[in-house]
């Protein structure tokens, strides 16, 4: 079984919209895809997130179908904040992300996981969500925005990865300030990350050099 993190450089960068890409793309090569989605705050009663991840994966592997949201989930939260701070009550046990973590991916070839925020987001008062993913093992796709500022952002999340020495890729989700992307912030990509690509237009070449494919 094969793991697959998903986290971006804050919130709101498109970390669902790209793992439902990827569900659709990996599943399309024959591959059983699972979605857990470890920590999601701001819910009330549904988890908007895992809702929309879960029902797409229900189309593409049978093993999911009889699940709910609250299956593909550690925790939840209705304080739409950091895990630390929605976590009132400090009721969260990393050890229970690990073990749901390994309970689902017995139900798939590669599972999908969905962080939330960004990697220095803190789960506990000591724990970000960089160390989860760490001790997840699992490779990581970092999803950048288009907006200005974008650069330093990417940059300061690529030294976090590398500082932690993860096998990591990244890409840009190309949805906000389109026409000024192309001005303000892809000529300095273009200079020194060659090979950055879009969620629109890499996906496919990124899985084929990551992921084997029987």
């Amino acid at each position: 079984m094969q793991s697959l993190f998903i986290t971006a450089t804050g919130t709101n960068v498109g970390k669902t919209y790209t793992t439902v890409k990827l569900i659709k793309a990996l599943a399309s090569q024959g591959l059983a895809v699972g979605v857990y989605k470890p920590i999601e705050t701001g819910v009330t009663h549904t988890a908007p997130d895992a809702t929309i991840l879960l029902e797409t994966c229900k189309k593409v592997n049978s093993r999911f179908k009889d699940l709910k949201s609250q299956d593909i989930i550690a925790y939840t939260f209705p304080l739409p904040a950091a895990p630390f701070c929605a976590d009132i009550e400090h009721t969260i046990d990393i050890q229970k992300i690990i073990d749901k973590h390994a309970e689902l991916s017995k139900l798939c070839d590669i599972l999908l996981v969905e962080g939330a925020g960004g990697l220095m987001v803190p789960i506990t008062k000591e724990y970000m969500m960089i160390n989860l993913i760490k001790e997840l093992s699992a490779k990581t796709l970092l999803v950048t925005p288009s907006r200005l500022g974008c650069i330093n952002d990417t940059i300061l999340s690529i030294l976090a990865l590398k500082t932690f020495d993860i096998d990591f890729d990244w890409c840009v989700n190309v949805y906000e300030d389109k026409e000024d992307f192309k001005e303000v912030t892809q000529p300095y990509y273009d200079e020194v990350f060659p090979n950055w690509w879009s969620i629109d237009k890499g996906l496919e070449t990124f899985i084929a050099k990551s992921f084997k494919i029987h």
